[in-house]
């Protein structure tokens, strides 16, 4: 048997939870919600890394769509409830296919149905707007992760590529980390700055997780986690997803990415804008300038590395496919994560280990903040703090 069909075996017993896929936002980019012209019951490998024939290809039993909505919307609530109204909308569209997913025992069970789990994952704190109240609403529909910061700093919480504001969380920012503990909803530190990881550490009563940043001593990138922190996952209980994205992965890719998003911005488009006619800008500079290419051995480089600072039972997958505009080879589209698998077999992970990588730790996590919140409302009701109350 290859080293490929060892891995699809696997992961047939344990599929791929993905900590992060950005498809709501590229479907309202694309085609502002219409889901005929995207639709994800068959391939669409022309315009999205993500359908639900390759996620079935590539062995993927749950996914947290990523609600996310750029910062520097005027008003970023109602965009983020759109977000999720994208997702229930897919759902609603393939029932034989996802199934919402709230807690860890519906993860499971979607896994029993051999259905896709469907899970939502708020990206960056601007989303509730500074307000607890926001919070618990986005909870209530369905949001099992909020991601700190994205790339700019909330007035709460820094970013990990925007200047210092508050030097990592503000006496707010640890109370929304307080409030999400008590929800149940994971305190996710992809995106922030160190000190803010530090902080959320030092803060939190429940496990965090990373939903898609590498390590930072195999790429320097401020976006990849350093190792003091992935250390400190033990302790804490947290996982931390290995993510895809060349430039957060391939040191080569660091300086080519900034010159590429330069590009972008000379020509008038956000650097992280993936529509037709931002793409042809990007295709003409990498004509220009050949992208280094990162590979699965890239990303298993990271795990090796991540595995021995924070051990094998603090690691995931989170690979921001649809949040990208480039991918590494061997892992273009959601059907990649067996190739991943093969590469991590023959460097003598087990089947243990994967099967903790893919599914058992992203499980595990959940249902240990839905522990943490159960003991917590027993201590004490919602917060209605404010952060002019608490940061003046």
């Amino acid at each position: 048997m290859s080293s490929v069909e060892a891995a699809r075996e696997l992961l047939r017993a344990f599929p791929v939870v993905d900590g992060h896929n950005d498809l709501p936002w590229a479907l309202r980019q694309q085609v502002r919600y219409d889901l005929d012209a995207r639709d994800i019951a068959t391939h669409q490998n022309a315009h999205l890394h993500t359908d639900i024939p390759r996620l079935r290809e590539g062995g993927v039993g749950a996914q947290y769509w990523s609600v996310y909505v750029r910062a520097d919307l005027p008003d970023p609530v109602p965009a983020t409830l759109e977000q999720i109204d994208c997702v229930r909308q897919l759902l609603a569209r393939h029932p034989a296919d996802l199934r919402q997913a709230l807690t860890a025992a519906d993860m499971e069970a979607a896994r029993a149905e051999g259905r896709i789990a469907s899970l939502m994952g708020a990206e960056g704190g601007h989303s509730i707007a500074n307000s607890l109240g926001t919070l618990r609403g986005l909870y209530r529909l369905g949001v099992r992760y909020m991601t700190l910061t994205h790339n700019d700093n909330v007035a709460w919480a820094d970013s990990a590529t925007d200047e210092p504001g508050v030097g990592g969380l503000s006496a707010f920012g640890r109370e929304v980390v307080r409030e999400m503990n008590r929800l149940g909803m994971l305190v996710d530190l992809s995106h922030v700055a160190a000190t803010t990881m530090r902080d959320a550490l030092d803060t939190t009563d429940a496990p965090v997780i990373f939903s898609h940043s590498s390590a930072r001593a195999v790429c320097d990138h401020p976006r990849n986690i350093p190792d003091d922190v992935l250390e400190r996952l033990p302790a804490n209980g947290g996982v931390a997803m290995v993510t895809f994205v060349p430039k957060f992965v391939l040191q080569a890719a660091v300086d080519w990415t900034a010159a590429a998003d330069d590009n972008m911005r000379a020509h008038g488009f956000h650097h992280l804008d993936t529509t037709a006619e931002a793409m042809k800008v990007h295709r003409a500079f990498e004509e220009r300038n050949p992208r280094p290419v990162a590979t699965v051995a890239t990303v298993a480089d990271h795990l090796d590395h991540m595995r021995e600072a924070a051990g094998i039972d603090h690691l995931g997958i989170g690979g921001d496919y649809d949040g990208t505009a480039f991918t590494p080879d061997g892992l273009d589209d959601v059907s990649g994560y067996p190739n991943l698998i093969a590469e991590l077999l023959d460097r003598g992970w087990s089947a243990s280990d994967l099967a903790k990588l893919t599914w058992q730790n992203a499980v595990r996590v959940l249902g240990a903040a839905e522990d943490v919140a159960r003991d917590l409302q027993g201590q004490r009701g919602p917060s209605n703090a404010t952060l002019e109350q608490l940061d003046g």
